[in-house]
């Protein structure tokens, strides 16, 4: 008896499926470049920086910046196929689908840290850029799609009515 394995070729669904998670993590990619050139410039850039000594303002400025521009990816170019709705209910619903995932690194992160006792830098790393920010962009791939750039809805017309 010998064993075969069948490779299958993938449906339209899971094509359509992988070409979104390449664009999502394009995106999200892009938006984490964002998210660190904008901190550092803000930060850095300059003698003293313009935020030099404000690190937390620095961060929220960076993080809406990034936000801006990965609702923006997203809605123009990894979901542009999915139905249009209010800009303003979209961008408010991923914002807070964003802090959704960002409370899941947090979560992680906390864990971590403060209930398993893992303090060091490396452990902390780890649990907040790793295993924290996987989840939250496994929660965002999962989430965007249902709640913000939702499927076109399906027509209930009939063809043959009259």
């Amino acid at each position: 008896m010998t064993l075969t394995t069948t490779l299958r070729e993938p449906t339209p669904r899971q094509q359509k499926r992988a070409r979104e998670f390449l664009a999502f993590a394009v995106v999200g990619g892009f938006g984490y470049l964002v998210d660190v050139g904008v901190f550092n410039l803000l930060r850095y850039a300059g003698d003293p920086g313009l935020l030099e000594h404000k690190p937390l303002t620095a961060k929220a400025i960076s993080v809406c910046v990034a936000t801006v521009v990965t609702y923006l990816g997203n809605r123009y170019w990894t979901w542009r196929h999915r139905a249009w709705s209010s800009t303003h209910r979209e961008f408010a619903i991923f914002v807070l689908l964003n802090a959704i995932g960002m409370a899941i690194a947090l979560a992680c992160l906390a864990v971590s840290h403060y209930l398993l006792g893992f303090t060091s830098p490396l452990a902390d790393n780890v649990s907040a850029n790793i295993v924290g920010l996987a989840l939250g962009t496994a929660f965002r791939f999962w989430a965007y799609p249902r709640f913000v750039f939702r499927a076109k809805p399906v027509s209930t017309a009939s063809v043959d009515a009259p």
